[in-house]
């Protein structure tokens, strides 16, 4: 299932299930086929995008200073991150400014209808 949000302040965001539903979950939305973000909810839909990325940003930070420490306590040079993951911010942020478009213009931002 692909979710596809519009607005008439913007060009329509394509988003796949499993992206589409955490970002709704996390502007407190339910994840179901269809929905609405009104205009005055934004701010704190876009509050809530802006503190999930820093958790994530803050975790991401932690987690390689932890392997950074433990390669140098091991003695090695430590393995590169060659794996590279798409960041819960490179996800969020055409959303972030889909709201923040609509916002200012009080419109709202749809999907399913």
């Amino acid at each position: 299932m692909l979710y596809k949000f519009k607005s008439k302040a913007t060009g329509d965001l394509i988003l796949l299930e499993p992206q589409g539903k955490l970002i709704l979950t996390l502007i407190g939305k339910e994840p179901g086929a269809q929905g609405i973000v009104l205009s005055n909810e934004m701010p704190a839909a876009i509050a809530a995008l802006q503190a999930a990325v820093m958790q994530e940003e803050l975790a991401h930070q932690a987690a390689k200073d932890a392997a950074k420490a433990e390669a140098q306590t091991e003695g090695s040079k430590g393995a590169t991150d060659g794996a590279r993951t798409i960041t819960l911010k490179q996800r969020v942020v055409p959303f972030i400014d889909m709201l923040r478009r609509a916002h200012a213009e009080d419109k709202e931002v749809t999907w399913g209808v």
